[in-house]
């Protein structure tokens, strides 16, 4: 099944006018600028370039841009090759940057649509923490001939974010987000071309084969280098980490981050694979000319059975240097917000004062859920059999003694994106790996 966005000719239209088109050496200047940041960063960087040419090979020949999403890959490109360069400038004005200890972090990952951003947002609120939020990710260092003005990165993004969620409807429900929401560590990845964030955000196999051969090495230490440069203006306190994609790349993680708090969030799939692949969608429509959504749900599938795998692999043998990790469940998550918070906080052997815990409390109440709304469509869209999902994830589920959702996966059963029971059941303990 093929979709194609209703705002696609009003998008295509704007991005044809000659001020917005895009000159035919303009990959070759790209090219250009990400090779000298390489030779200045050397060999810290030295994927950059071949990372960049592997995406724009991709975004040219497999995701079948629309005028505007070209534009948009322009930009979104230009961006982190700006923001590389100001880290490097930075750092050539205070080297002692790059001596900044990251200790400790807490890093959530597991299942999308798990609850992984609603834990990541409570723990925010903890002043003891730190999470990089969305504006930082877009404009890490203020506008260097601004100085003397007042800081609008804050309201810049805001206003970006309400641009795109018209270009996207639908966005809010499903992935709430503005500028002082906690961002996912896709983000900063990002500014090294190595980043499954677009691979969501786009369809490009010939990029996700190159990025699954390369590894993530290269994308984890730059991100250890973009938290210092945040430390460095905002003070060093602990920092709380987040994305699902983490399951993918824990070696290359804890390769950066030994002493790292790994926390694993668990869903019953059946559940929340259509919600992923509802939510590549839509991220997805604004850039291309067309969205495949059987494909879409194929990869979401693939991906996720293989993340299963690793999951459970990881609870069976953690061979890392890093404190066994803390594995809780959504349900728990949602039923029990702060005592979710209080054990994951006793297992690390962390303290949680009783201020951090009221404004968790309060947050919790305000955005039951993380804010997310009731979304209601059909998993067969995506080619998703309730059966086969079943069959597929028996090993997962079992192994974390994850609760199943109910059966029915239709449009007609009510259940969005927040998976809210009328009366929830009490969570169990799932087996400790």
């Amino acid at each position: 099944m093929t979709r194609r966005s209703s705002l696609l000719p009003v998008l295509d239209g704007v991005a044809r006018l000659p001020m917005w088109r895009a000159r035919p050496d303009d990959d070759d200047n790209l090219m250009a600028r990400a090779s000298a940041l390489s030779e200045r960063a050397r060999p810290d960087w030295d994927d950059l370039a071949p990372a960049l040419g592997a995406l724009l090979h991709a975004y040219r020949h497999d995701a079948d841009l629309s005028p505007f999403g070209v534009l948009a890959a322009r930009w979104d490109i230009e961006r982190f090759l700006g923001n590389l360069q100001r880290l490097l400038d930075e750092e050539a004005r205070a080297p002692a940057i790059l001596r900044e200890p990251v200790t400790a972090p807490l890093i959530i990952t597991g299942m999308p649509r798990s609850g992984t951003s609603f834990l990541h947002g409570l723990l925010a609120e903890d002043p003891a923490n730190q999470a990089v939020r969305c504006w930082q990710t877009v404009y890490p260092y203020p506008d260097a001939e601004r100085r003397d003005r007042p800081d609008r990165r804050a309201r810049r993004v805001d206003w970006q974010l309400w641009s795109f969620g018209w270009l996207a409807p639908g966005l809010s429900s499903v992935h709430p987000l503005d500028a002082q929401t906690p961002q996912e560590c896709t983000e900063i990845t990002a500014h090294m071309f190595q980043s499954l964030r677009f691979d969501t955000t786009h369809r490009v196999p010939s990029y996700r084969a190159w990025l699954d051969a390369q590894g993530h090495g290269g994308a984890y230490r730059f991100h250890k280098r973009f938290l210092q440069h945040l430390q460095a203006q905002h003070g060093r306190r602990r920092w709380v980490l987040k994305s699902p994609d983490h399951v993918f790349a824990l070696d290359a993680l804890l390769g950066v981050y030994p002493d790292a708090r790994m926390v694993f969030v668990h869903r019953d799939p059946s559940h929340i694979l259509p919600s992923v692949a509802n939510l590549t969608e839509v991220l997805r429509a604004p850039f291309s000319r067309r969205t495949e959504v059987r494909q879409i749900g194929q990869q979401v599938l693939d991906d996720w059975e293989a993340g299963a795998a690793r999951m459970i692999e990881a609870s069976r043998c953690w061979r890392f240097a890093a404190p066994p990790p803390f594995h809780v469940q959504y349900r728990e998550i949602v039923a029990q917000p702060l005592e979710t918070v209080r054990r994951l906080y006793r297992h690390f052997g962390m303290s949680l004062d009783e201020a951090a815990g009221e404004r968790i409390s309060r947050r919790a109440a305000a955005r039951p859920n993380g804010g997310y709304g009731r979304n209601v469509y059909d998993p067969s869209d995506y080619g998703f059999d309730p059966k086969d999902l079943r069959r597929r994830f028996r090993a997962y589920n079992e192994h974390f003694d994850i609760l199943c959702d109910r059966p029915a996966l239709s449009s007609a059963s009510g259940l969005g994106d927040t998976g809210a029971w009328s009366n929830p059941p009490r969570p169990r303990q799932h087996a400790a790996p």
